[in-house]
């Protein structure tokens, strides 16, 4: 009944356990959840920062383009239309005809002498009797209808402001396009129903938006810090139509685009500036916000794989308190029944119940195994305590390993009867190992345990060592149990740790016998291991430095235990 308690006890959680890893898991999960909101934010000041930044160079770009129209539109003027039509104007004849453009003085000017040079036709036409005159030859009848439709459609539609020039762009259907510049009648120098003009080739427009384009900055110098004409953007002119007049040379494909035109006055004519990508970190102060996404995600990553280990730690942290409930109870049960067995007997010696001399002296003998059984357990907890705080030492010497097994094996023989079980040897005189005597006997005495408490009643543990030869020395203790599976035999050398076949079975243990003893081994430079044993069941191996030479520290007294010779048993 207390065997089957102990067991209860070593599977029920602790009552407050749950709450508390429930409440830390909350918690760590809300921290992301945090997280999550924090780079959440953070994406979208970076794309509202990127907005207002993209609205910034559309203002630029706006005003790049309204500089353009502007400029192109002033150039016109001062460098195209007016010098070409004064030069006409004051080229009249004795009788107030035009003249041939072949035969007119260009201006002084030399820009304006470049327009002049593309102008082909000259002409005055009556708003009233809609009579058109052309200095020397003019165009094709067809271009002469469409010029005096038009001219009299713009008069009356173009608003009413101080401009004394307009412009029309076109020209009949068939006919090649050309624009044509005249005077205002309210601004004319002659009568107010004459407009005086010229006809000019498309080229000599696309020359004044060249001009235009390379004569200087379309922004101020104080946002592009001094870069290259050509390199902030490209512009592109055209007609009310879509045709287009004139492209700068590099032409940049950006969202950052915006339009203008230059009115009606200048025939509807536009322009489209594209500001160059490139350039978007010059002209924003503080240049454009960089993408903080990569190191946002790279940082939630990061803060979602800490939780994750946060909590797998959280896992590990429960089950090891779990297990060391389990090794708790585990500990009660082992020492609760060698006790009670020793009061059991020591009570029935000092109440007079013995009857013959044989019944005391088998409670003594059990009076005796029980002792030794908790001198062992309480060994392997001194040593588990010490390996806890670091604190575990041994002082190796060369030690002749067979009469320290014989003394081992004859200790341990009163906790073998229970189980009927026989212990044999296989050892060879002469084995040397440097070791801890005490630290070795834990180790042997650990194995032996182990091998009889989960083995058969009435098996046969053998323990034995290779003989001697090489740097390093091997004693094993083999049983005839049921063995350990391949996937297994790592994991029973942990803390706590039991073969699920052994967790609900009536055998107690406090699941830290075989950590001692392969740590221990660790400390003596050498190794522990488990594996089959040639006849079936386990074979545990212990490996330890061989010592140059024996050293014997134990007589070699012959065992009640059968000892074999100094060879193997076949």
């Amino acid at each position: 009944m207390d065997c089957e308690l102990a067991f209860c006890a070593m599977r029920l959680p602790h009552p407050a356990r749950r709450p508390r890893a429930a409440s830390i898991t909350a918690l760590l999960v809300l921290a992301l959840g945090f997280a999550v909101v924090l780079a959440l934010q953070a994406v979208g000041a970076t794309q509202y920062q990127k907005a207002q930044a993209e609205r910034v160079l559309r203002d630029y770009s706006a005003y790049a383009a309204a500089r353009f129209a502007s400029r192109s539109a002033g150039f016109l003027w001062y460098y195209g239309f007016s010098p070409a039509i004064k030069a006409f104007d004051h080229a009249r004849g004795p009788d107030g005809r035009l003249t041939d453009p072949r035969w007119t003085h260009p201006p002084e000017d030399s820009i304006a002498a470049e327009f002049f040079q593309r102008v082909r036709y000259s002409f005055e036409f009556d708003t009233v009797t809609r009579h058109l005159t052309f200095g020397g030859r003019g165009p094709s009848p067809e271009w002469q209808r469409w010029l005096a439709d038009t001219i009299s459609v713009q008069i009356r539609v173009l608003p009413a402001a101080m401009e004394e020039i307009g412009s029309v762009l076109g020209g009949p259907p068939g006919e090649r396009p050309m624009v044509a510049a005249f005077t205002l009648p309210r601004a004319s120098s002659r009568a107010q129903s004459h407009v005086l003009g010229v006809i000019t080739d498309l080229n000599a427009l696309t020359a004044i938006f060249a001009l235009a384009d390379t004569s200087g900055p379309l922004l101020v110098k104080a946002l592009t810090g001094g870069v290259e004409l050509d390199s902030i953007g490209s512009v592109i002119a055209r007609d009310a139509h879509g045709l287009v007049l004139y492209e700068s040379p590099v032409q940049y494909a950006s969202s950052i685009s915006s339009h203008d035109t230059l009115g009606s006055y200048m025939a509807n004519l536009q322009v489209d500036v594209s500001l160059r990508p490139e350039m978007a970190g010059k002209l924003v102060i503080g240049g454009l916000p960089k993408s903080r996404l990569p190191l946002l995600a790279t940082l939630l990553l990061l803060t979602a794989g800490l939780i994750v280990i946060a909590l797998i730690q959280l896992r590990r942290e429960s089950d090891l308190a779990a297990l060391r409930t389990q090794f708790v109870s585990g500990v009660s049960h082992e020492l609760r029944t060698p006790l009670a067995q020793i009061r059991m007997f020591a009570e029935t010696l000092v109440l007079g119940r013995i009857r013959t001399e044989d019944e005391r002296t088998r409670s003594l003998e059990i009076i005796d195994q029980e002792a030794r059984r908790l001198t062992n357990l309480v060994e392997n907890l001194l040593h588990f305590s010490r390996s806890e705080r670091q604190s575990l030492r041994v002082t190796p010497v060369p030690v002749l390993v067979g009469p320290l097994i014989r003394a081992v094996l004859e200790s341990f023989a009163p906790l073998t009867e229970t189980r009927h079980v026989r212990l044999l040897t296989s050892l060879h005189d002469g084995v040397t190992a440097w070791a801890d005597e005490g630290a070795l006997r834990q180790m042997l005495l650990n194995l032996l345990d182990n091998a009889v408490k989960y083995g058969p009643e009435g098996q046969v543990v053998t323990v034995g060592m290779d003989p001697a030869g090489g740097d390093r020395a091997r004693i094993w203790v083999q049983d005839q149990g049921p063995g350990i599976p391949a996937a297994d035999r790592e994991r029973i050398w942990n803390q706590f740790w039991r073969l699920e076949r052994d967790r609900g079975s009536a055998v107690a243990g406090t699941g830290i016998g075989l950590s001692v003893v392969r740590e221990l081994a660790a400390l003596h430079r050498g190794r522990a291991w488990v594996e089959t044993a040639p006849g079936g069941g386990c074979r545990f191996v212990i490996e330890l430095p061989a010592a140059p030479a024996p050293v014997p520290t134990h007589p070699a007294a012959a065992s009640p235990l059968e000892p074999t010779p100094a060879r193997a048993d076949a």
